[in-house]
């Protein structure tokens, strides 16, 4: 988990579960009761904690066009997540 400051002074937290080659090492990481927290986080490679991680508000896919464009596709999944996109 990586901190990020946010401008309001708030912190995101920064989950990349790429290198977890079993769900339940996002247990054995404590990262249960960081996610109970309040606050934004955010997760790459979210199948790899498949099952433990509550439901986002909003799913991000960013994916490669050519070497120097994305193509990046936004999905609310939760009423606040569609408040967000409102």
């Amino acid at each position: 988990m990586e901190p990020h400051a946010l401008p309001d002074g708030s912190e995101a937290a920064h989950f990349d579960f790429y290198r977890f080659a079993d769900p339940r090492e996002w247990l054995d990481a404590g990262f249960r009761d960081m996610f109970a927290r309040p606050g934004l986080k955010i997760a790459e490679w979210p199948e790899r904690a498949a099952g433990l991680l509550p439901t986002p508000d909003l799913c991000l896919q960013i994916e490669p066009v050519d070497d120097d464009q994305r193509q990046v596709a936004v999905q609310a999944l939760t009423p606040l997540g569609r408040t967000l996109l409102a």
